[in-house]
Protein backbone atom coordinates (compact mmCIF):
# COMPACT_ATOMS: atom_id res chain seq x y z
CA UNK A 1 0.00 0.00 0.00
CA UNK A 2 1.40 3.39 -1.05
CA UNK A 3 0.59 6.37 -3.24
CA UNK A 4 2.33 4.59 -6.10
CA UNK A 5 0.15 1.49 -5.68
CA UNK A 6 -3.22 3.30 -5.72
CA UNK A 7 -3.65 3.10 -9.52
CA UNK A 8 -3.05 -0.65 -9.40
CA UNK A 9 -5.77 -1.45 -6.86
CA UNK A 10 -8.92 -3.27 -8.01
CA UNK A 11 -11.76 -1.07 -9.17
CA UNK A 12 -13.91 -2.31 -6.27
CA UNK A 13 -11.69 -0.40 -3.80
CA UNK A 14 -12.85 3.15 -3.10
CA UNK A 15 -9.95 5.60 -3.39
CA UNK A 16 -9.50 9.16 -2.08
CA UNK A 17 -11.31 11.67 -4.29
CA UNK A 18 -8.38 14.08 -3.97
CA UNK A 19 -4.60 13.96 -4.34
CA UNK A 20 -3.31 13.15 -0.82
CA UNK A 21 -0.03 14.90 -1.54
CA UNK A 22 -1.85 18.19 -2.19
CA UNK A 23 -3.51 18.44 1.22
CA UNK A 24 -2.33 20.67 4.06
CA UNK A 25 -2.39 19.97 7.79
CA UNK A 26 -5.06 21.83 9.76
CA UNK A 27 -5.79 19.29 12.52
CA UNK A 28 -3.53 17.70 15.12
CA UNK A 29 -4.99 14.53 16.58
CA UNK A 30 -3.71 12.80 19.71
CA UNK A 31 -4.34 9.04 19.78
CA UNK A 32 -4.38 7.61 16.23
CA UNK A 33 -5.75 4.22 17.24
CA UNK A 34 -8.24 2.15 15.30
CA UNK A 35 -11.27 4.15 16.40
CA UNK A 36 -9.91 7.49 15.25
CA UNK A 37 -8.75 6.08 11.92
CA UNK A 38 -12.12 4.39 11.35
CA UNK A 39 -14.24 7.32 12.56
CA UNK A 40 -13.07 10.97 12.73
CA UNK A 41 -10.40 10.51 10.04
CA UNK A 42 -13.09 9.25 7.66
CA UNK A 43 -15.19 12.39 8.14
CA UNK A 44 -12.08 14.44 7.36
CA UNK A 45 -11.35 12.23 4.34
CA UNK A 46 -14.81 13.07 3.00
CA UNK A 47 -14.02 16.79 3.27
CA UNK A 48 -10.58 17.01 1.72
CA UNK A 49 -11.60 17.13 -1.94
CA UNK A 50 -13.25 20.52 -1.36
CA UNK A 51 -11.36 21.59 1.77
CA UNK A 52 -7.77 20.37 1.37
CA UNK A 53 -6.39 22.41 4.29
CA UNK A 54 -7.88 20.16 6.99
CA UNK A 55 -5.60 17.11 6.74
CA UNK A 56 -4.45 15.47 9.96
CA UNK A 57 -1.14 15.26 11.80
CA UNK A 58 -1.67 12.21 14.03
CA UNK A 59 0.36 12.00 17.24
CA UNK A 60 0.95 8.89 19.35
CA UNK A 61 1.75 9.72 22.95
CA UNK A 62 3.52 6.46 23.73
CA UNK A 63 3.96 3.80 21.06
CA UNK A 64 5.56 4.28 17.65
CA UNK A 65 3.72 1.26 16.22
CA UNK A 66 1.14 3.15 14.13
CA UNK A 67 3.75 5.54 12.76
CA UNK A 68 6.14 2.72 11.90
CA UNK A 69 3.37 0.74 10.21
CA UNK A 70 1.89 3.54 8.11
CA UNK A 71 4.80 5.82 7.23
CA UNK A 72 6.17 3.36 4.63
CA UNK A 73 2.65 3.42 3.14
CA UNK A 74 2.64 7.22 2.73
CA UNK A 75 0.31 7.24 5.77
CA UNK A 76 -2.44 5.53 3.76
CA UNK A 77 -4.48 2.67 5.18
CA UNK A 78 -7.55 0.61 4.35
CA UNK A 79 -10.93 0.86 6.04
CA UNK A 80 -13.28 -2.12 5.81
CA UNK A 81 -16.95 -1.18 6.17
CA UNK A 82 -18.77 -4.20 7.54
CA UNK A 83 -22.28 -5.11 6.48
CA UNK A 84 -24.13 -7.71 4.47
CA UNK A 85 -21.96 -6.46 1.61
CA UNK A 86 -18.68 -5.32 3.13
CA UNK A 87 -16.37 -3.13 1.08
CA UNK A 88 -12.95 -1.54 1.33
CA UNK A 89 -11.92 2.08 1.15
CA UNK A 90 -8.48 3.71 1.21
CA UNK A 91 -8.20 6.65 3.63
CA UNK A 92 -5.70 9.45 2.98
CA UNK A 93 -6.75 11.99 5.63
CA UNK A 94 -3.62 11.52 7.74
CA UNK A 95 -0.80 13.53 6.18
CA UNK A 96 1.75 13.08 8.96
CA UNK A 97 2.33 10.63 11.81
CA UNK A 98 4.47 11.53 14.82
CA UNK A 99 5.51 9.65 17.97
CA UNK A 100 5.67 12.21 20.77
CA UNK A 101 8.38 10.57 22.92
CA UNK A 102 10.68 10.34 19.90
CA UNK A 103 9.67 13.56 18.11
CA UNK A 104 8.60 16.08 20.80
CA UNK A 105 9.94 19.12 18.96
CA UNK A 106 7.97 18.19 15.83
CA UNK A 107 4.77 17.81 17.86
CA UNK A 108 5.24 21.17 19.56
CA UNK A 109 6.00 22.80 16.21
CA UNK A 110 2.74 21.48 14.77
CA UNK A 111 0.77 22.74 17.76
CA UNK A 112 2.30 26.20 17.30
CA UNK A 113 1.62 26.26 13.54
CA UNK A 114 -1.04 28.92 12.73
CA UNK A 115 -2.43 26.58 10.04
CA UNK A 116 -3.50 24.19 12.81
CA UNK A 117 -6.86 25.39 14.05
CA UNK A 118 -8.26 22.24 15.64
CA UNK A 119 -6.79 19.66 18.02
CA UNK A 120 -8.78 16.47 18.58
CA UNK A 121 -8.26 13.63 21.02
CA UNK A 122 -9.06 9.93 21.41
CA UNK A 123 -6.76 8.95 24.25
CA UNK A 124 -9.33 7.06 26.42
CA UNK A 125 -10.45 8.32 29.83
CA UNK A 126 -7.18 7.12 31.35
CA UNK A 127 -5.19 9.41 29.04
CA UNK A 128 -6.70 12.56 30.57
CA UNK A 129 -5.15 11.84 34.00
CA UNK A 130 -8.33 12.93 35.76
CA UNK A 131 -9.22 12.64 39.42
CA UNK A 132 -12.87 13.38 40.14
CA UNK A 133 -13.79 16.63 38.39
CA UNK A 134 -10.21 17.82 38.04
CA UNK A 135 -6.68 16.83 37.17
CA UNK A 136 -4.73 14.18 39.06
CA UNK A 137 -1.77 16.29 40.11
CA UNK A 138 -0.05 13.20 41.52
CA UNK A 139 -0.15 11.38 38.18
CA UNK A 140 3.49 10.68 37.17
CA UNK A 141 3.17 12.34 33.75
CA UNK A 142 1.40 15.40 35.15
CA UNK A 143 3.95 15.73 37.95
CA UNK A 144 6.76 15.55 35.36
CA UNK A 145 5.11 18.12 33.10
CA UNK A 146 4.50 20.61 35.91
CA UNK A 147 8.20 20.39 36.79
CA UNK A 148 9.32 20.58 33.15
CA UNK A 149 6.51 22.13 31.05
CA UNK A 150 8.80 22.66 28.04
CA UNK A 151 9.20 18.88 27.64
CA UNK A 152 5.67 17.50 28.20
CA UNK A 153 4.68 13.86 28.28
CA UNK A 154 0.94 14.02 28.96
CA UNK A 155 -1.74 15.12 26.54
CA UNK A 156 -2.71 17.97 28.90
CA UNK A 157 0.95 19.02 29.03
CA UNK A 158 1.17 19.08 25.24
CA UNK A 159 -2.10 21.00 24.86
CA UNK A 160 -0.95 23.70 27.25
CA UNK A 161 2.56 23.85 25.78
CA UNK A 162 1.09 24.42 22.32
CA UNK A 163 -1.35 27.05 23.57
CA UNK A 164 1.43 28.74 25.52
CA UNK A 165 3.57 29.03 22.39
CA UNK A 166 0.67 30.57 20.48
CA UNK A 167 -0.11 32.97 23.33
CA UNK A 168 3.49 34.15 23.49
CA UNK A 169 3.65 34.64 19.71
CA UNK A 170 0.28 36.31 19.30
CA UNK A 171 -1.22 33.41 17.31
CA UNK A 172 -4.92 32.62 17.59
CA UNK A 173 -5.57 29.50 19.70
CA UNK A 174 -6.83 26.20 18.38
CA UNK A 175 -10.09 24.60 19.43
CA UNK A 176 -9.62 21.50 21.59
CA UNK A 177 -12.18 18.77 20.79
CA UNK A 178 -12.36 15.61 22.89
CA UNK A 179 -13.76 12.65 20.95
CA UNK A 180 -13.55 10.11 23.78
CA UNK A 181 -16.58 8.34 25.23
CA UNK A 182 -16.40 10.38 28.40
CA UNK A 183 -19.47 12.14 29.78
CA UNK A 184 -19.19 15.93 29.62
CA UNK A 185 -15.84 15.41 27.88
CA UNK A 186 -15.18 18.97 26.73
CA UNK A 187 -15.97 20.57 30.07
CA UNK A 188 -13.89 18.04 31.99
CA UNK A 189 -10.94 18.52 29.67
CA UNK A 190 -11.24 22.30 29.98
CA UNK A 191 -11.13 22.09 33.78
CA UNK A 192 -8.05 19.88 33.64
CA UNK A 193 -6.25 22.18 31.19
CA UNK A 194 -7.03 25.29 33.22
CA UNK A 195 -5.95 23.64 36.47
CA UNK A 196 -2.64 22.68 34.88
CA UNK A 197 -2.13 26.05 33.18
CA UNK A 198 -2.83 27.92 36.42
CA UNK A 199 0.17 26.20 37.97
CA UNK A 200 2.34 27.17 35.03
CA UNK A 201 1.30 30.80 34.54
CA UNK A 202 -1.87 32.46 35.83
CA UNK A 203 -1.91 34.92 32.92
CA UNK A 204 -1.75 32.02 30.46
CA UNK A 205 -4.60 30.29 32.30
CA UNK A 206 -6.69 33.47 32.07
CA UNK A 207 -6.05 33.69 28.31
CA UNK A 208 -7.04 30.04 27.82
CA UNK A 209 -10.19 30.53 29.90
CA UNK A 210 -11.16 33.56 27.81
CA UNK A 211 -10.05 32.51 24.33
CA UNK A 212 -9.99 28.71 23.93
CA UNK A 213 -13.05 26.58 23.13
CA UNK A 214 -13.42 23.02 24.42
CA UNK A 215 -16.60 21.71 22.76
CA UNK A 216 -18.20 18.50 23.96
CA UNK A 217 -18.86 15.67 21.52
CA UNK A 218 -20.38 12.23 21.24
CA UNK A 219 -19.07 9.45 19.00
CA UNK A 220 -20.52 6.07 18.10
CA UNK A 221 -19.44 3.23 15.83
CA UNK A 222 -18.42 -0.35 16.57
CA UNK A 223 -14.78 -0.87 15.58
CA UNK A 224 -13.58 -4.48 15.91
CA UNK A 225 -9.88 -4.97 16.54
CA UNK A 226 -7.47 -5.65 13.70
CA UNK A 227 -5.96 -9.14 13.75
CA UNK A 228 -3.76 -11.14 11.41
CA UNK A 229 -6.71 -12.90 9.80
CA UNK A 230 -8.23 -9.53 8.92
CA UNK A 231 -4.92 -8.32 7.50
CA UNK A 232 -4.78 -11.39 5.26
CA UNK A 233 -8.36 -10.83 4.01
CA UNK A 234 -7.61 -7.19 3.21
CA UNK A 235 -4.35 -8.05 1.44
CA UNK A 236 -6.13 -10.67 -0.66
CA UNK A 237 -8.72 -8.13 -1.79
CA UNK A 238 -6.22 -5.31 -2.35
CA UNK A 239 -3.60 -7.40 -4.07
CA UNK A 240 -0.97 -5.84 -1.81
CA UNK A 241 -0.16 -5.69 1.90
CA UNK A 242 -1.54 -3.10 4.31
CA UNK A 243 0.35 -3.15 7.60
CA UNK A 244 -2.53 -1.81 9.67
CA UNK A 245 -6.01 -1.76 8.12
CA UNK A 246 -9.01 -0.96 10.31
CA UNK A 247 -12.64 -2.02 10.24
CA UNK A 248 -15.98 -0.77 11.54
CA UNK A 249 -19.69 -1.21 11.09
CA UNK A 250 -21.44 0.83 8.42
CA UNK A 251 -23.18 3.03 10.98
CA UNK A 252 -21.31 5.99 12.39
CA UNK A 253 -22.38 8.98 14.47
CA UNK A 254 -20.50 12.11 15.50
CA UNK A 255 -22.31 14.87 17.39
CA UNK A 256 -20.25 17.99 18.03
CA UNK A 257 -21.08 21.00 20.16
CA UNK A 258 -21.06 23.97 17.79
CA UNK A 259 -18.58 26.04 19.79
CA UNK A 260 -15.20 26.75 18.17
CA UNK A 261 -12.71 29.55 18.78
CA UNK A 262 -11.04 29.33 15.38
CA UNK A 263 -12.10 28.24 11.91
CA UNK A 264 -13.67 24.80 11.79
CA UNK A 265 -14.14 22.13 9.13
CA UNK A 266 -17.72 21.95 7.78
CA UNK A 267 -18.28 18.56 9.38
CA UNK A 268 -22.05 18.89 9.00
CA UNK A 269 -21.60 18.52 5.22
CA UNK A 270 -20.24 15.00 5.65
CA UNK A 271 -22.73 13.58 8.13
CA UNK A 272 -21.73 14.96 11.52
CA UNK A 273 -24.36 16.68 13.66
CA UNK A 274 -23.63 20.14 15.07
CA UNK A 275 -25.65 20.72 18.23
CA UNK A 276 -25.68 22.55 21.54
CA UNK A 277 -27.33 19.58 23.29
CA UNK A 278 -24.64 16.93 23.48
CA UNK A 279 -26.11 15.73 26.78
CA UNK A 280 -29.40 15.03 24.98
CA UNK A 281 -27.68 12.89 22.36
CA UNK A 282 -25.69 11.12 25.08
CA UNK A 283 -28.95 10.40 26.90
CA UNK A 284 -30.60 9.07 23.73
CA UNK A 285 -27.66 6.76 23.08
CA UNK A 286 -27.45 5.60 26.68
CA UNK A 287 -31.14 4.77 26.98
CA UNK A 288 -32.17 3.67 23.49
CA UNK A 289 -28.98 1.97 22.31
CA UNK A 290 -27.28 0.85 25.51
CA UNK A 291 -30.51 0.09 27.37
CA UNK A 292 -31.69 -2.11 24.50
CA UNK A 293 -28.23 -3.70 24.28
CA UNK A 294 -28.35 -4.75 27.93
CA UNK A 295 -31.89 -6.06 27.50
CA UNK A 296 -30.74 -8.23 24.59
CA UNK A 297 -27.70 -9.36 26.54
CA UNK A 298 -29.57 -10.75 29.54
CA UNK A 299 -32.74 -12.06 27.92
CA UNK A 300 -30.76 -13.35 24.92
CA UNK A 301 -28.30 -15.14 27.21
CA UNK A 302 -31.18 -16.80 29.03
CA UNK A 303 -32.34 -18.00 25.61
CA UNK A 304 -28.85 -19.55 25.15
CA UNK A 305 -28.04 -17.23 22.24
CA UNK A 306 -24.49 -16.06 21.49
CA UNK A 307 -24.43 -12.70 19.67
CA UNK A 308 -26.57 -9.62 19.23
CA UNK A 309 -27.31 -10.67 15.65
CA UNK A 310 -28.40 -14.10 16.93
CA UNK A 311 -30.69 -12.42 19.45
CA UNK A 312 -32.25 -10.26 16.74
CA UNK A 313 -32.86 -13.38 14.65
CA UNK A 314 -35.21 -14.62 17.42
CA UNK A 315 -38.49 -12.98 16.32
CA UNK A 316 -40.14 -12.77 19.74
CA UNK A 317 -37.11 -11.20 21.42
CA UNK A 318 -36.50 -8.83 18.50
CA UNK A 319 -40.13 -7.66 18.57
CA UNK A 320 -40.01 -7.20 22.34
CA UNK A 321 -36.85 -5.07 22.17
CA UNK A 322 -38.22 -2.92 19.36
CA UNK A 323 -41.45 -2.24 21.27
CA UNK A 324 -39.44 -1.56 24.42
CA UNK A 325 -37.51 1.14 22.58
CA UNK A 326 -40.49 2.72 20.80
CA UNK A 327 -43.18 2.42 23.49
CA UNK A 328 -41.33 2.43 26.82
CA UNK A 329 -37.94 4.11 26.46
CA UNK A 330 -38.50 6.85 23.87
CA UNK A 331 -41.66 8.33 25.51
CA UNK A 332 -39.84 8.54 28.86
CA UNK A 333 -36.68 10.20 27.52
CA UNK A 334 -36.13 13.90 26.91
CA UNK A 335 -34.64 13.83 23.42
CA UNK A 336 -32.58 16.55 21.72
CA UNK A 337 -34.18 18.87 19.20
CA UNK A 338 -33.62 17.67 15.66
CA UNK A 339 -33.31 13.98 16.49
CA UNK A 340 -35.68 11.86 14.40
CA UNK A 341 -36.28 9.24 17.07
CA UNK A 342 -38.03 6.83 14.73
CA UNK A 343 -35.14 6.88 12.27
CA UNK A 344 -32.66 6.61 15.15
CA UNK A 345 -34.39 3.50 16.48
CA UNK A 346 -34.51 2.05 12.95
CA UNK A 347 -30.77 2.61 12.65
CA UNK A 348 -30.09 0.93 16.00
CA UNK A 349 -32.17 -2.10 15.04
CA UNK A 350 -30.28 -2.32 11.75
CA UNK A 351 -26.99 -2.24 13.63
CA UNK A 352 -28.17 -4.98 15.96
CA UNK A 353 -29.05 -7.17 12.96
CA UNK A 354 -25.73 -6.63 11.15
CA UNK A 355 -24.37 -10.17 10.60
CA UNK A 356 -20.84 -8.88 9.99
CA UNK A 357 -20.49 -7.65 13.59
CA UNK A 358 -20.15 -10.52 16.06
CA UNK A 359 -20.88 -8.66 19.29
CA UNK A 360 -21.16 -11.34 21.95
CA UNK A 361 -23.97 -11.08 24.50
CA UNK A 362 -21.68 -12.42 27.21
CA UNK A 363 -19.43 -9.39 26.80
CA UNK A 364 -22.29 -6.89 26.82
CA UNK A 365 -23.52 -8.59 30.01
CA UNK A 366 -20.36 -7.60 31.88
CA UNK A 367 -20.62 -5.07 34.73
CA UNK A 368 -24.41 -5.14 34.94
CA UNK A 369 -24.43 -3.64 38.43
CA UNK A 370 -22.74 -0.54 37.01
CA UNK A 371 -24.56 -0.35 33.66
CA UNK A 372 -28.21 -0.91 34.57
CA UNK A 373 -28.58 2.14 36.84
CA UNK A 374 -27.53 4.46 33.99
CA UNK A 375 -29.00 2.49 31.09
CA UNK A 376 -32.43 1.55 32.44
CA UNK A 377 -33.16 2.97 35.87
CA UNK A 378 -33.34 6.59 34.72
CA UNK A 379 -35.95 5.60 32.15
CA UNK A 380 -37.90 3.69 34.79
CA UNK A 381 -37.79 6.64 37.18
CA UNK A 382 -39.02 9.04 34.50
CA UNK A 383 -41.78 6.63 33.47
CA UNK A 384 -42.96 6.31 37.07
CA UNK A 385 -42.96 10.10 37.46
CA UNK A 386 -45.14 10.39 34.36
CA UNK A 387 -47.47 7.57 35.36
CA UNK A 388 -46.43 5.33 32.46
CA UNK A 389 -46.32 1.50 32.69
CA UNK A 390 -42.93 -0.05 33.49
CA UNK A 391 -43.66 -3.76 33.08
CA UNK A 392 -41.50 -4.29 29.98
CA UNK A 393 -38.64 -2.27 31.48
CA UNK A 394 -38.81 -4.38 34.62
CA UNK A 395 -38.69 -7.55 32.52
CA UNK A 396 -35.27 -6.39 31.31
CA UNK A 397 -34.10 -5.80 34.90
CA UNK A 398 -35.50 -9.14 36.01
CA UNK A 399 -33.60 -10.69 33.11
CA UNK A 400 -30.37 -9.44 34.69
CA UNK A 401 -31.34 -10.90 38.07
CA UNK A 402 -32.19 -14.26 36.52
CA UNK A 403 -28.93 -14.15 34.54
CA UNK A 404 -26.99 -13.59 37.78
CA UNK A 405 -28.89 -16.43 39.42
CA UNK A 406 -28.20 -18.81 36.52
CA UNK A 407 -24.50 -18.00 36.30
CA UNK A 408 -24.08 -18.42 40.04
CA UNK A 409 -25.85 -21.78 40.03
CA UNK A 410 -23.66 -22.94 37.15
CA UNK A 411 -20.51 -21.79 38.91
CA UNK A 412 -19.69 -19.30 36.15
CA UNK A 413 -17.79 -16.26 37.39
CA UNK A 414 -19.52 -12.91 36.88
CA UNK A 415 -17.47 -10.13 35.29
CA UNK A 416 -18.68 -7.33 37.52
CA UNK A 417 -17.18 -5.13 40.28
CA UNK A 418 -19.79 -6.72 42.57
CA UNK A 419 -19.23 -10.19 41.13
CA UNK A 420 -18.67 -12.02 44.40
CA UNK A 421 -21.56 -10.28 46.15
CA UNK A 422 -23.89 -10.98 43.24
CA UNK A 423 -22.79 -14.61 43.06
CA UNK A 424 -23.59 -15.03 46.75
CA UNK A 425 -27.06 -13.58 46.19
CA UNK A 426 -27.58 -15.74 43.12
CA UNK A 427 -26.73 -18.91 45.00
CA UNK A 428 -29.38 -18.12 47.63
CA UNK A 429 -32.16 -17.46 45.12
CA UNK A 430 -34.60 -20.36 44.71
CA UNK A 431 -37.29 -18.91 42.48
CA UNK A 432 -39.37 -17.13 45.10
CA UNK A 433 -39.98 -13.78 43.41
CA UNK A 434 -40.46 -11.63 46.49
CA UNK A 435 -37.53 -13.13 48.38
CA UNK A 436 -35.16 -13.15 45.41
CA UNK A 437 -36.02 -9.60 44.38
CA UNK A 438 -35.65 -8.37 47.97
CA UNK A 439 -32.14 -9.85 48.10
CA UNK A 440 -31.11 -7.87 45.02
CA UNK A 441 -32.86 -4.67 46.12
CA UNK A 442 -30.77 -4.69 49.30
CA UNK A 443 -27.81 -3.63 47.12
CA UNK A 444 -28.02 0.10 47.79
CA UNK A 445 -25.15 0.85 45.42
CA UNK A 446 -27.30 -0.53 42.59
CA UNK A 447 -30.95 0.13 43.49
CA UNK A 448 -30.83 3.10 45.85
CA UNK A 449 -32.82 5.30 43.46
CA UNK A 450 -35.74 2.86 43.12
CA UNK A 451 -35.71 0.33 45.97
CA UNK A 452 -38.23 2.27 48.08
CA UNK A 453 -40.74 2.79 45.29
CA UNK A 454 -43.59 0.32 45.89
CA UNK A 455 -44.70 0.51 42.26
CA UNK A 456 -41.25 -0.51 41.03
CA UNK A 457 -40.88 -3.33 43.55
CA UNK A 458 -44.29 -4.75 42.65
CA UNK A 459 -43.65 -4.57 38.89
CA UNK A 460 -40.21 -6.12 39.30
CA UNK A 461 -41.56 -9.02 41.36
CA UNK A 462 -44.18 -9.69 38.68
CA UNK A 463 -41.56 -9.62 35.92
CA UNK A 464 -39.23 -11.91 37.87
CA UNK A 465 -42.04 -14.39 38.47
CA UNK A 466 -42.97 -14.37 34.78
CA UNK A 467 -39.45 -15.54 33.92
CA UNK A 468 -39.98 -18.50 36.24
CA UNK A 469 -37.07 -20.94 36.09
CA UNK A 470 -35.53 -18.84 33.28
CA UNK A 471 -35.30 -21.69 30.80
CA UNK A 472 -35.50 -20.67 27.12
CA UNK A 473 -39.08 -21.89 26.89
CA UNK A 474 -40.17 -19.93 29.96
CA UNK A 475 -38.36 -16.78 28.83
CA UNK A 476 -40.04 -16.95 25.41
CA UNK A 477 -43.39 -17.44 27.10
CA UNK A 478 -42.78 -14.38 29.28
CA UNK A 479 -41.80 -12.28 26.25
CA UNK A 480 -44.85 -13.43 24.29
CA UNK A 481 -47.05 -12.55 27.24
CA UNK A 482 -45.48 -9.09 27.47
CA UNK A 483 -46.19 -8.50 23.79
CA UNK A 484 -49.82 -9.53 24.21
CA UNK A 485 -50.26 -7.24 27.23
CA UNK A 486 -48.69 -4.35 25.33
Amino acid sequence: MSLASLPTLPSSIALPSYAPGDTRIGIVHFGPGAFHRAHQAVYVDDLLAEHPDWAICAVSLHSADVRNALQPQDDLYTLALLGERSHLRVIGAIRELLCAPQQPAAVLARLADPAVRLVTLTVTEKGYALAGDGLDLAHPEIAHDLAAPETPRSVVGYLVAGLRARWQRGIAPYTVLSCDNLADNGHRLRRAVLQYAQRIDSALAAWIADQVAFPCSMVDSITPATDDAFRVRVADELGCADAWPVQRELYTQWVIEDRFCNARPPFERVGATLSHDIAGYDRAKLRLLNGAHSTLAYLGSLLELDTVADAMAEPVLATFVERLMREAIAPSTVLPDGLDVGAYIDAILGRFRNPAIRHRLAQIAWDGSQKLPVRLFGTIGDALAAGRPIGSLCLAVAGWMQFVRRQACRGVALVDPLGEVLAAIGRTCWGDAQGDVAAFLALDEVFASLADDVRFVEALCIAYALLGDATPATVLQALEGALVRA
